[in-house]
């Protein structure tokens, strides 16, 4: 706590002032949490191992008393096998038809509620007569279930369905029905009646459904047979009347002939265009590449002469001359013989144009005839719609009226046979031995309830336990350091006496001494080296500037801060150094009892802060341990908060500065005072007592809030009345048994001197 604020004592010598160090910046304490561990859940059941013994121990005796007292309950079981519905039973196919063909596991799971229903059981309570069996009331049944026309629930219905037990095998198609009764012979018998009743219900209900719609189906069938026959008169009297004549089931006459007449038109269309083709080029001029013309004989023949004429002028005109009669000869032919080409390609486009025109107007005929043989199809077509509507009207009464009369043949015959899905695989038989209580069971379940039980009351009881138990509780809160851990006493306090301990000289010396000067009785107990410990680490907190001044406080009263200054005050005061014991607690002093200082005088601190007497005037040397001395509160003030904030207050703390080399000061808790709150910014260090698994965290921590709140330096926490033999101690400190491992009947040392007056820190 090097960075904390603090008074510290230099080198001066006498008449010199104090000087002080001024405080740094005060360190933020963050808690740090820490990882749960395995050993941290078996501390919390070591701990509370008696209540966790105690909540088992319970739960199991109660449980087998319970188990013991109860009678013996025979349960008897049946099989059943539940097959699909036969082919026999009426389907009437709708829109609905999933309902009508539920899959196998939903028709199970149906039949497992019907076993279970109300309806069956007061069947078999009837048939039974069960009311009259001492289990279900020793009554009659007409008492029992009540009058007829009540609607309320009977007692015996209940008490039936509770002992009867209806479960699916899985993987099957069996269901297994068990009843519990204490008389073994009365639970067979139940099971197989109510078996026997499932069926004959399964079955009355087939049966009544099929004589029902027989029933209907005669009822209907004469109407659905007239229906029939209107509607095929009607369907004929319209086709004879439309004169509608049909080749087969799909076309009539009229199609047919439209069709023809379509195919006919396309065809010539298709030729039409081929001649057109021929006729335009023809037109056009190019006579020579009409298929006509340059596949004629004749014209290929002219075609030839008149090239061979041509030959024959050209070389005649060229050796003869035009006047010559052989050239003119030759000239005649050759236009003789072309007047005949141009003659027969004249033929050739007349023949193209005529073929053309005779296309065209058989075209234009075909298509005159189309056009009527539509109209004529549409006329039908819509006579075609009447006729149809009638034709499916009659079709369906007719199919309806099959349908019918086939499932009326079916009902017939379905009512007079007894078939059912339903058979017993495996009846009940009276059973040998009991099947509740399982005592070994119930006892085994006990044990585990009651541990489980127990274990989680002694974790929900560590989680309300909000108190500091352990150093290690102090370092995750607020991360100060544990100075020293002070081991309870058994059959030993604050208000009891020591001088019933073995050699105890000073039951003789000091009258009565008390538990705070266990220090100075038994140097060698676990107390004393606690508070050495405590010495030690405040001596070495600082080598060079040792706390001076320090004040003892706590959160809340009855934690031991009086102890504690006590003995810290013995144990400085055994190094030979001189050491004052101030009680500053104002409102309810205790250092005057603590030390036995029945006697001596009647002024203390309040006098000296009232200006009455000196600090001298009010010091008084401990009667017994040299090197201590005590300054007591005197006359309790009316207001101490404000003699202890006085500048009179830190004159005097200055005063004893000078006069002794360890001042310790005794202050009321901080939780219910203000005075040690005033009283840590006059001295070097504070020393927070918490007593453990009693002080509260938050009342630890809100402490720890209000020192740090005004800058003064936290040298530590002593862990005051420690159970050393707790397991959340113990198993993180095993060390301190073996450390404190000495006897608490060591007396002082001869001679009057403590004995561990000489011992070094």
């Amino acid at each position: 706590m090097e960075d904390a604020s603090r008074f510290a004592l230099r080198d001066r010598r006498p008449g010199d002032s104090l000087s002080v160090i001024p405080p740094p910046a005060a360190l933020p304490w963050e808690h740090i949490p820490r990882e749960p561990h395995l050993l941290d859940y078996l501390i919390i059941l070591r701990k509370h191992q008696w209540l966790i013994l105690t909540f088992l121990l319970t739960v199991v005796t109660v449980v087998t008393i319970a188990t013991f007292k109860m009678k013996p309950v025979y349960e008897a079981s049946a099989r059943v096998e539940v097959d699909k519905e036969g082919q026999t039973n009426l389907q009437f196919p709708d829109e609905n038809s999933y309902d009508a063909y539920v899959d196998m596991d939903n028709y199970l799971e149906t039949q497992t509620k019907i076993l279970e229903s109300e309806t069956l059981a007061l069947q078999t309570i009837r048939s039974m007569d069960l009311a009259k069996y001492p289990e279900f009331g020793g009554t009659s049944t007409a008492a029992a279930l009540g009058q007829n026309g009540s609607r309320r629930r009977p007692a015996i219905l209940g008490a039936f369905l509770g002992n009867l037990s209806v479960r699916r095998v899985p993987n099957s198609r069996l269901i297994e029905v068990s009843f519990a009764a204490q008389d073994p012979q009365l639970a067979a018998l139940v099971v197989n009646s109510h078996l026997e009743n499932y069926k004959e219900l399964d079955f009355k209900s087939k049966y009544d459904a099929t004589t029902q719609a027989s029933t209907w189906l005669s009822s209907e069938l004469e109407e659905l047979r007239i229906k029939v026959e209107k509607s095929e008169d009607a369907r004929l009297a319209y086709e004879r009347e439309n004169q509608i004549w049909q080749i087969d089931g799909k076309q009539d006459i009229t199609t047919q002939k439209l069709d023809d007449l379509s195919r006919a038109v396309t065809d010539a269309q298709t030729q039409l265009a081929a001649k057109e083709a021929l006729y335009r080029m023809a037109v056009s001029g190019d006579i020579d590449s009409l298929p006509a013309v340059y596949s004629s004989p004749a014209v290929q023949d002219l075609t030839k002469r008149a090239a061979d004429l041509n030959d024959q002028y050209a070389e005649a005109l060229s050796q003869f001359g035009p006047n010559y009669p052989k050239v003119q000869r030759l000239d005649s032919e050759r236009k003789q013989v072309q007047d005949d080409l141009d003659t027969a390609r004249r033929n050739a486009v007349s023949s193209i144009e005529e073929d053309y025109n005779t296309a065209r107007s058989h075209v234009e005929i075909l298509q005159g005839a189309l056009d009527q043989q539509k109209v004529e199809a549409n006329e039908q077509a819509e006579k075609l719609v009447q006729y149809h509507l009638l034709e499916h009207d009659a079709d369906t009464n007719k199919q309806l009226y099959d349908g019918l009369l086939q499932k009326l043949k079916e009902a017939g015959i379905t009512a007079g046979l007894q078939s059912s899905n339903i058979r017993i695989v495996d009846p009940a038989l009276v059973p040998s031995t009991p099947s509740r209580p399982q005592k070994t069971r119930n006892i085994l379940l006990a044990f585990l309830v009651g541990l489980v039980g127990g274990v989680g009351l002694a974790i929900f009881r560590e989680y309300l336990d909000n108190t500091v138990k352990s150093p290690d509780d102090i370092e995750a809160l607020t991360g100060l350091p544990s100075l020293a851990v002070v081991p309870s006493m058994p059959n030993l306090n604050g208000h009891h006496s020591l001088s019933k301990l073995k050699g105890d000289p000073a039951g003789q010396i000091a009258g009565s001494p008390r538990v705070e000067l266990l220090s100075y009785v038994q140097p060698k107990s676990q107390i004393s080296e606690a508070f050495r410990a405590l010495r030690t680490s405040l001596l070495l907190s600082q080598a060079e500037h040792p706390p001076q001044v320090i004040l003892v406080t706590s959160a809340l009263p009855r934690e031991g801060k009086t102890t504690a200054a006590v003995n810290l005050a013995v144990t400085l005061a055994q190094l030979g150094d001189r050491t004052l014991l101030v009680d500053s607690d104002l409102r309810k002093p205790g250092i005057r009892r603590a030390l036995n200082l029945t006697t001596g005088k009647e002024t203390g601190l309040s006098s000296y802060l009232a200006g009455v007497c000196s600090l001298e005037d009010v010091t008084i040397p401990h009667p017994t341990i040299s090197n201590l001395a005590a300054l007591t509160t005197g006359p309790v003030p009316p207001s101490p908060a404000d003699l202890l904030s006085s500048h009179r207050m830190r004159e005097g703390v200055a005063e004893l500065r000078r006069r002794f080399k360890f001042v310790v000061i005794d202050s009321p808790p901080i939780m219910a005072a203000t005075d040690a709150v005033i009283l840590s910014a006059l001295t070097d260090g504070v020393l927070l007592v918490v007593r453990s698994a009693s002080t509260p965290k938050e009342a630890f921590t809100r402490a720890r809030d209000l020192l740090a709140a005004v800058k003064c330096r936290l040298l530590g926490v002593v862990l005051n009345a420690v159970d050393s033999s707790a397991p959340d101690y113990y198993y993180s400190y095993r060390y301190y048994p073996y450390a404190y491992g000495y006897g608490y009947g060591e007396d002082v040392g001869k001679k009057g001197g403590p004995a561990g007056a000489d011992d070094a820190i």
